[in-house]
């Protein structure tokens, strides 16, 4: 081997191992985690971390991967996406459509996601953020959470507004202040009775990552 070659792979090396360090580094201070599986019971636990009501305390059935690819990606590649990410918060009426979308990937903001960006989290409902659309109206939606063993019964004609928050163990502390962020929004709602629901999707991404 040549002195010269020898060099370039020496820079080679240098430079993978500086970029998976910075990369390690840049989702350290975000306060992400590997993605790995997750039981009921750690579910469970993580939400008493994060403050998550446990009867309103539900999992993303993984077989939601089948419905986004079923979906003309071609014609909703925005839309596909959008309802990929792993922190999200969406507020439908009692109709079932979709009226305001808020997503990570539109947040911005360092080391902390900026759920409160431009006032939209202000009133109720909030202010829109990321484009709403129609391929995942509130009854679909539902047909893809699973309920935990603490999870009560839920009725759908009694309340004005459905808020779903995903969030999931990976994510940290951004999980946290999603979720305290879309609470204190709730409580704009003036004369208005509003439901929660709360949805894990740790166990969605690492099958994401098996089928790939």
């Amino acid at each position: 081997m040549t002195t010269k070659r020898y060099l370039t792979l020496i820079s080679l090396a240098f430079f993978i191992t500086v970029l998976t360090s910075c990369e390690t580094l840049f989702f350290k201070m975000y306060g992400m985690k590997k993605i790995k599986p997750i039981s009921a019971k750690t579910i469970l636990q993580y939400s008493k971390k994060y403050n998550i009501p446990l009867a309103d305390s539900y999992e993303l059935d993984t077989s939601f991967i089948s419905f986004i690819y079923s979906i003309d990606t071609l014609k909703y590649k925005e839309q596909c996406k959008n309802h990929y990410q792993p922190l999200q918060a969406l507020y439908y009426d009692k109709s079932g459509q979709m009226q305001s979308f808020h997503i990570n990937c539109y947040a911005s903001g360092f080391p902390n996601l900026n759920w409160g960006r431009n006032s939209t989290l202000t009133e109720f409902p909030p202010k829109l953020q990321a484009p709403i659309d129609s391929i995942l109206p509130l009854e679909k939606q539902l047909g893809y959470l699973r309920p935990l063993s603490s999870t009560e019964k839920l009725t759908t004609n009694n309340y004005d507004f459905f808020v779903i928050v995903y969030w999931d163990r990976f994510m940290g502390r951004q999980s946290k202040r999603l979720i305290h962020f879309i609470q204190d929004n709730c409580k704009l709602a003036i004369n208005k009775k509003v439901k929660i629901i709360y949805v894990n999707n740790d166990n969605f991404f690492i099958a994401v990552d098996n089928r790939k």
